[in-house]
C-alpha cells in the first residue's frame, strides 16, 4: 500500500505536507520488513534536525533500524502514545498511514520536499529493489 498523498524517502519514510509541518512515519513496506515493531525511540521535542540525520529508531522482533529525517526542520511533537505503552508500539505495524505517525516536524527549507519520491515514483523504486 502507497497512498497517493503522500511523500516518500528512499529510507521508507512518509511525510504528509501541510504547509511548512509535515507529519513523519514508516511506510507499510519498512513495517512489514521489520516485522513486529517492540520498541521506538524518538528525538526530543524542539529539536533541530537536518535532512538525511537519524531521528531514532524502530526496534522490532527482527531487527533495529534507524529513521532518518528526509526534510531539515525542528521537530514540533513525537507520537508519545506510541511509547507509553509498550503495546502501543504495535500500532506502527497495524496502521503506518494514520494512528502509527512517529514525528512532527516544521520545515526550515520546504523546498527539500523536491527530493522525496511521489507515490509512483517510490512504487518503482520498491519494484527496482526487488529485482
Amino acid at each position: 500500500m502507497v497512498p497517493e498523498a503522500l511523500y516518500y524517502s528512499k529510507d521508507h519514510e512518509w511525510l504528509r505536507v501541510e504547509g511548512v509541518d509535515v507529519t513523519l512515519g514508516i511506510t507499510d513496506y519498512a513495517q512489514n520488513a521489520l516485522g513486529d515493531i517492540v520498541y521506538l525511540e524518538f528525538p526530543e521535542t524542539g529539536r533541530e534536525l537536518k535532512a538525511g540525520e537519524e531521528l531514532g529508531t524502530v526496534e522490532s522482533v527482527k531487527a533495529v533500524s534507524e529513521i532518518y529525517a528526509p526534510v531539515s526542520g525542528k521537530v514540533l511533537e513525537v507520537n508519545n502514545s506510541l511509547t507509553a505503552d509498550p503495546d502501543r508500539s504495535a500500532v506502527v505495524n497495524q496502521d503506518p498511514y494514520g494512528d502509527g505517525w512517529l514525528v512532527k516536524i516544521r520545515m526550515s527549507n520546504p523546498e527539500e520536499v523536491k527530493n522525496l519520491l511521489d507515490a509512483k515514483g517510490y512504487r518503482s523504486f520498491l519494484e527496482e529493489a526487488a529485482d
